[in-house]
């Protein structure tokens, strides 16, 4: 038996369960008995992805941070307890240069745009991002690869049992599996020496644990809108005070075109805190007169966030004196004022009285960096034979509605070989306290043949890959989850066929090419519906053997078993063309990804 295992098997044991008073402990023993010792070169990462599984946060942290939300001070003072047990002081935090990132939707991808952007100036980059989609390490990243297997499994050991070390009847000695992770982080990033590091916020700002950086170079807001709101409030503008948190004194600060109400919230709280704030002009504006920007990202929301990601670069390149003349020499960007009103901001900005960032001429390097941005799942496509999957990470309802309409633009450009029948099928899931019903009422529009749901489990068991498992919830809770996801589809078929019912199906019923007519009576325009236990039997069902790529083993005898899912077998494996929207939760379109490409987890 491995040391590594053995530690495992220690921290597991009942004596330290006691300890930590984590239910997720028990969950997670259970599911670790039935696992063999490693034997294997190469299991270490997993022993150590595994062990990070056992801080994974429970429903009372939860509830607890609810509890604590008016008193961030205290949350922040704990982040920097652990931080000084793992032998950091806050100061050394700011060595790293950081570009601090939050927002509801589009941070991830203008933390994406801004790391290729300076990574093109041939500066090293360090990138911190959440959640993963196949392996844990994707979180941290150098010159925007996930580190190596080998450096997570040497950092993690090193940084738990340093924190270890601190381990009494008074102290917790873990940090939640967020908190260990930004730590780890903020120690790669030191020890391998970046220039700079891209840091996106995990949830909210102001109570967020990478908060703790109390001088960054300068930070960003992306598009706001309503998620988490048993942690951050049920309105925008309770939301956008929340995501303020992040300003600094002194250090610019950057946002895009917001509703009026919270971007007078993040107007004050910049004022407050004596943080200069700009509103980025739209990307229009930086292209007038000049080629248009590429982007490497699909779908129009995404101007939205290279607009974003282009004033944090430059902003950054401006504040960092030592990298002014190597980086920009000849390409120093070119700007210009503009009026508000000739760059088309509308005028609830204008009576804000908000300060424009620069309109300027993007460089070569930042041209680059925009169209040569990759990040997986989010508005990503693969085309595999007969089928086409189009991975969308949406999970509020104005993300699923960018999603939609990128996925609509994305079917139109697409060109069908023959005349022959097309299937659409949407494969979703979501969790947490987001509102479900809103987004599957967004997605009917599309007219789906077929609609699937199935946990974010990549397998019934996920024991032999520790980076798919969570403790956080029972499998009859995520599947009792589907279920009602199942239920809200179904109810607005059903008013959908009511309010249809007099009426005569066109031609254009189901879409082009759509076999929705042929499953269902001209007056019934409800989408078939089912529900899976776990992603690879909803891939195995929708895909029935043609990708060429995702070929499991065998397939269970029950995916047939029910009429519906008969039927549509040999329909899909009929079909000319199938096109699947995967969308709704980032965790489901990782363990998506992790079965249709498998280099993903070497």
């Amino acid at each position: 038996m491995s040391w590594a295992w053995s530690r495992l098997r220690s921290a597991l044991s009942p004596a330290a369960v006691s300890a930590r008073g984590a239910t997720n402990q028990g969950a997670a023993r259970r599911w670790l008995s039935a696992w063999p010792a490693p034997q294997e070169p190469g299991m270490e990462y997993q022993d150590a992805v595994r062990m990070l599984n056992t801080l994974q946060t429970n429903a009372g942290y939860l509830e607890q941070a609810k509890r604590q939300r008016n008193d961030p001070q205290a949350q922040l003072e704990a982040m920097e307890v652990f931080l000084g047990r793992s032998g950091l002081k806050v100061e050394d935090l700011n060595q790293l240069n950081i570009i601090h990132v939050t927002g509801t939707k589009g941070k991830g991808s203008t933390c994406a745009f801004t790391e290729h952007i300076l990574r093109n100036y041939g500066l090293k980059t360090g990138f911190f991002s959440s959640p993963h989609l196949v392996q844990v390490r994707e979180r941290i990243r150098i010159n925007g690869k996930p580190i190596s297997s080998e450096l997570f499994t040497q950092h993690f050991w090193r940084l738990y049992h340093r924190l270890e070390e601190f381990q009494d009847d008074s102290h917790i000695s873990m940090p939640s599996y967020f908190r260990f992770l930004t730590l780890m982080a903020f120690h790669i990033f030191l020890q391998e020496k970046v220039d700079l590091a891209v840091v996106e916020v995990g949830i909210g700002g102001a109570y967020d644990c990478t908060n703790i950086i109390r001088k960054p170079v300068v930070c960003g807001v992306s598009s706001l809108g309503i998620d988490h709101t048993s942690l951050l409030g049920d309105t925008m503008e309770k939301i956008a005070w929340q995501k303020g948190g992040i300003f600094k004194p002194g250090v610019p600060a950057f946002t895009v075109l917001q509703p009026e109400g919270p971007l007078a919230v993040l107007r004050d709280r910049a004022q407050q805190i004596s943080c200069p704030l700009y509103l980025c002009p739209p990307l229009e504006a930086l292209e007038e007169g000049w080629l248009p920007l590429t982007l490497g990202l699909e779908g129009e929301h995404q101007r939205s966030n290279a607009a974003l990601a282009l004033q944090l670069a430059r902003c950054w390149l401006e504040q960092r004196d030592q990298f002014v003349k190597s980086a920009l020499g000849s390409e120093r960007t070119d700007s210009r004022p503009k009026d508000i009103q000739e760059l088309k901001v509308s005028r609830p900005s204008i009576q804000l009285q908000l300060p424009l960032a620069p309109v300027f001429r993007p460089t070569a390097h930042m041209r680059r960096g925009l169209r040569d941005t990759e990040w997986p799942g989010r508005t990503q496509i693969l085309q595999r034979g007969p089928l086409t999957w189009y991975l969308d990470g949406a999970h509020t309802t104005s993300s699923v509605q960018a999603c939609v309409r990128w996925y609509c633009q994305s079917l139109k450009r697409s060109k069908r070989l023959s005349g022959g029948p097309e299937v659409h099928i949407l494969l979703f899931n979501s969790t947490g306290d987001r509102d479900s019903a809103a987004m599957l009422k967004l997605l009917q529009p599309c007219q789906f043949d077929y609609a699937v749901f199935c946990p974010n489990l990549a397998e019934v068991s996920s024991t032999g890959n520790a980076d798919q498992q969570n403790f956080t919830v029972t499998l009859d809770q995520v599947l009792l989850r589907c279920l009602q996801h199942q239920q809200h589809w179904s109810s607005l078929g059903e008013k959908q066929a009511s309010s249809d019912v007099w009426s005569s199906p066109g031609p254009e019923a189901g879409g082009p090419g759509s076999l929705l007519l042929a499953l269902h009576p001209p007056h019934q325009t409800s989408t078939s519906s089912l529900v899976f236990s776990c992603i690879s039997h909803a891939l195995q069902w929708i895909s029935q053997g043609r990708d060429p790529i995702f070929q499991p083993q065998s397939s269970p005898r029950s995916l047939l078993s029910h009429p519906i899912a008969n039927s549509g077998a040999s329909i899909l494996r009929e079909a000319d063309a199938i096109h699947v929207l995967v969308t709704g939760s980032l965790h489901l379109v990782g363990g998506v990804l992790r079965l249709l490409d498998p280099s993903l987890s070497q």
